[in-house]
């Protein structure tokens, strides 16, 4: 669990005035006690009304809540058209928490950014997405994040079809089409794959970092032909 979540439960639980102990929160958070103090201690440094002391519990008083989140107008305009551009293009898991974040970013401002939120006149409509093509993405997106080998079947641009075995590394959206970045065992270098060109798509297994093989090794490459991916 990130930092900032933990903070965020531990005011959760000592909402409503009810004395907690630290060995509590600490088995609720699965950290340890002293990892609870020191918690304890950065909230009340920053202003969080908490009461109470090592070894007798914590309260905090009724009645608090966490500051609204607060953007300005272009944060909240980029927000929007980020979130509305990736539930038209991105995969259908993306696309479905891309509806969510923006339900969740409308519930949690405030009256006045939420109405400039409701202004942002960026829209985009994924007419070219098939829902076949946003499984593909979704998968080819976990497996990356997974460090999964995958085979597949590709053909280019001159109709010439093979066999590949990669290693995922990230996906690219380039307006009109995706593509996949990864290692390609075949040739042994780096290559880029249109997803609507990948075929009989499986999974196989895991591959370790490799130096010279890494995302931001791909990254170096390029920079040093002078290209952009």
């Amino acid at each position: 669990m990130r930092r900032a979540d933990r903070l965020f439960q531990i005011v959760q639980a000592l909402r409503g005035g009810r004395l907690v102990t630290a060995q509590a929160l600490a088995e609720k958070l699965e950290v340890s006690t002293r990892t609870i103090y020191r918690d304890i201690a950065d909230l009340q440094s920053t202003g969080v009304p908490i009461d109470g002391e090592a070894g007798v519990g914590y309260v905090m008083e009724a009645g608090y809540d966490l500051p609204p989140l607060m953007f300005t107008k272009p944060e909240i305009t980029a927000l929007v058209a980020g979130a509305r551009l990736i539930r038209a293009f991105g995969g259908a898991e993306m696309a479905g928490a891309a509806e969510e974040a923006l339900i969740k970013i409308g519930a949690v401002l405030p009256e006045d950014a939420r109405d400039r939120a409701a202004r942002v006149q960026v829209h985009a409509i994924g007419w070219r997405m098939s829902d076949d093509l946003r499984v593909q993405i979704d998968r080819l997106e976990r497996a990356a994040e997974r460090g999964l080998r995958l085979s597949f079947s590709y053909t280019d641009q001159n109709g010439a079809a093979t066999q590949r075995v990669v290693r995922p590394l990230g996906l690219w959206f380039w307006g009109a089409s995706w593509t996949l970045v990864g290692w390609c065992e075949l040739r042994d270098d780096f290559r880029m794959f249109r997803l609507d060109r990948m075929d009989a798509v499986e999974e196989g297994a895991r591959f370790k970092p490799e130096r010279g093989k890494r995302l931001q090794d791909f990254y170096r490459m390029m920079e040093a032909r002078g290209d952009r991916p």
